[in-house]
């Protein structure tokens, strides 16, 4: 039985901050996780991106700074949240503002691609919450401009994306600068051996909560499968925005040139696109991110940076314009649509090059995705497969550094490894991307 937000417990600053974006019935994830949250206890939540996890635990966070002991003229950090992306950062931030307009506290999001000097200007002043990717948060604890150790909630965002991304290190150093004594709470949108693993050593007999199955895609997205030859990808694709009418669609490619290349040619083709990856600056990122929510800009396209951290109301069409390399990232770019109760389609250009691809995604979903050949696009019978190429040198856009300027370069502290793009040894041959601060 669905749950209204007042049955929830939550105070009327927050339900008057509800009301104005026009809910009153929570999701599943919220309605499972906001008690949970409010009794302060640990938390582990498994639930897929689109369920309002983001609401579930910033609402209870919000009421917990309010019901604590009264704030200081300066404030001081008394919650931080960690995120593996900027853009995933910038919603989280938002979400805190939104839902805490009626409240005294302050907040401020932290990342990098963009001037420290700010975030320390902002810092000194004090804030109340902390929303923050790894990199840059270091960065500021290395300089001694963030003070942690009266953090009373520590939320992890997307803990799964962190750690394949290469985030552990960068974890564990925050957590030994952090109060033993704290609420702890671990978002993921899927329950890995790592997962357990971080939760085990970071939570207090949490409770638990799975709103949607292991590796499970969005029940409102419909998947369909368009097979194609490797040289006609962009023709089909043009041909279905064209023909289908496609107002808003978001388009993932492997690589940061693929995306760059492929955003020009559809400009060539007469539609409106923008390419976002790490290797463009925060503020064009930051400006295609708000043309294309506009509508000025008609298709985005993205390398895996964007399958977390965009959050687009009803966005009707996502595009796998290549197969991503790591089966787990098909049921993340696909839950950008169908959010929230809202309908979607994914829909996937499959060439030959891609069918080993292809079946690991079937294996991790547990069913196979309907196939249809558009007429005009049949595949030439004789065209022998070109494996694609694996990834590792953070081709995925997760570069950038953290510095204003930084282009992906590495710092000189001991990520060992990572600044190579990926780690060596173990992890199941699984690739390791290069982080985003």
């Amino acid at each position: 039985m669905t749950k209204s937000f007042k049955e929830l417990g939550l105070t009327n600053e927050l339900l008057r901050a509800i009301a104005d974006q026009g809910y009153s019935k929570a999701t599943p994830v919220q309605a499972e996780a906001i008690p949970l949250v409010l009794a302060g206890g640990d938390v582990l939540a498994g639930a897929q991106t689109g369920t309002g996890k983001t609401a579930g635990f910033t609402l209870p966070l919000l009421q917990h700074l309010q019901e604590g002991a009264p704030r200081k003229k300066k404030p001081l950090v008394r919650a931080l949240i960690l995120v593996p992306t900027r853009e995933l950062a910038a919603q989280v931030q938002a979400s805190v503002e939104l839902y805490g307009k009626y409240l005294p506290f302050t907040s401020m999001v932290i990342f990098g691609g963009v001037n420290i000097n700010p975030q320390i200007n902002k810092l000194r002043r004090g804030v109340d919450i902390v929303v923050a990717t790894p990199g840059r948060l270091l960065d500021h604890m290395q300089q001694g401009t963030i003070n942690l150790d009266r953090v009373e909630t520590l939320v992890l965002d997307e803990a799964d994306r962190m750690l394949d991304m290469g985030f552990i290190r960068d974890i564990k150093r925050v957590l030994q600068v952090l109060p033993p004594r704290r609420q702890n709470l671990l978002f993921s949108a899927t329950f890995s051996d790592d997962i357990r693993n971080l939760a085990n050593n970071l939570l207090n007999h949490p409770a638990e909560i799975q709103v949607a199955r292991r590796n499970k895609a969005a029940e409102d997205v419909s998947q369909v499968v368009y097979p194609v030859d490797r040289t006609r990808k962009r023709e089909l694709l043009t041909h279905l925005i064209t023909m289908e009418r496609w107002s808003q669609v978001l388009v993932f490619t492997r690589t940061k040139h693929g995306a760059n290349r492929l955003a020009k040619q559809l400009d060539s083709d007469g539609l409106y696109a923008a390419a976002i990856h790490g290797n463009k600056s925060q503020a064009a990122r930051t400006r295609a991110l708000a043309d294309f929510k506009t509508g000025k800009v008609r298709i985005l396209v993205a390398t895996d940076i964007a399958a977390r951290g965009i959050d687009i109301q009803q966005l009707p069409h996502v595009v796998n314009y290549e197969l991503p390399n790591v089966s787990e990232d098909y049921v993340h770019r696909i839950g950008r649509t169908g959010r929230a109760g809202e309908k979607g389609q994914a829909v996937s250009l499959v060439c030959i090059d891609e069918r080993k691809l292809l079946k690991d995604i079937e294996d991790l979903l547990k069913r196979n995705i309907d196939r249809h050949v558009i007429p005009g696009f049949e595949v030439d019978p004789s065209i022998r497969p070109v494996p694609p190429k694996r990834n590792l040198g953070g081709g995925g856009g997760r570069g950038g550094g953290g510095r204003p300027g930084g282009g992906g370069r590495g710092r000189s502290s001991s990520r060992g490894p990572r600044q190579a793009g990926h780690q060596g040894g173990g992890g199941g041959g699984k690739r390791r991307r290069q982080p985003t601060r």
